[in-house]
């Protein structure tokens, strides 16, 4: 049976990697599409777990050559999905975490309909303000620039099959967890087992 596809979008400060990180530790069978980026790395991060960090100049060379599932501008930086890292997660038959911008949300659900789409919403705007701001890594300039792409990104929640509200960190995880539960269940992932007892001979 194949893994699921999991594409989980939220506006920055809402908390969606910790819930990511989280759920990876917690569901064995849960791995993580590790997303290419020209931004610099933040501290503590690592290449090749938390982002593939690279240039413009090999971005520029990877869009060209159809390397990305998807890709997108977000907050002056670029970001993409490879196909290559996606083929090679797949070969596993595990689930499949993806962590993108609602933009890279509109093309893979495009490109996989099948796939657990969630977006994770904050409780509300002045509590991602708080979180940007206890981060510290943005200038009021960057911050105002994050809480404006906050309100477009939330309006498009309605697109993803299920919303998640990360008001606390446990909860929301537990959501989460139930959700891909739930889906893992779904009839039509059991059609092989389905067909070889309805032909078997009793």
């Amino acid at each position: 049976m194949d893994g699921l596809l999991v594409i989980l979008s939220a506006p920055s400060g809402v908390g969606k990697t910790t819930l990511i990180h989280r759920l990876l530790a917690e569901e064995p069978s849960c791995t993580f599409a590790v997303s290419h980026t020209t931004r610099p790395p933040r501290p503590g991060e690592r290449d090749g777990s938390d982002y593939y960090f690279i240039g413009e100049d090999e971005f520029d060379r990877m869009v060209a050559a159809g390397e990305f599932l998807e890709w997108a501008v977000v907050h002056a930086h670029r970001y993409g999905t490879s196909r290559a890292e996606v083929a090679r997660l797949r070969e596993g038959g595990r689930d499949v975490v993806f962590e993108v911008d609602f933009q890279g949300g509109r093309a893979l659900m495009r490109e996989f309909p099948e796939a657990v789409s969630i977006f994770v919403l904050p409780p509300s705007l002045a509590e991602v303000r708080r979180r940007l701001e206890h981060r510290g890594t943005d200038d009021p300039e960057a911050m105002a620039l994050r809480l404006h792409n906050a309100r477009v990104e939330i309006a498009t929640a309605f697109e993803y099959r299920y919303a998640v509200v990360n008001d606390d960190v446990d909860r929301a995880l537990r959501d989460l967890r139930t959700l891909l539960a739930a889906e893992r269940l779904r009839s039509p992932r059991c059609k092989d087992l389905v067909r070889s007892l309805v032909a078997e001979d009793a």
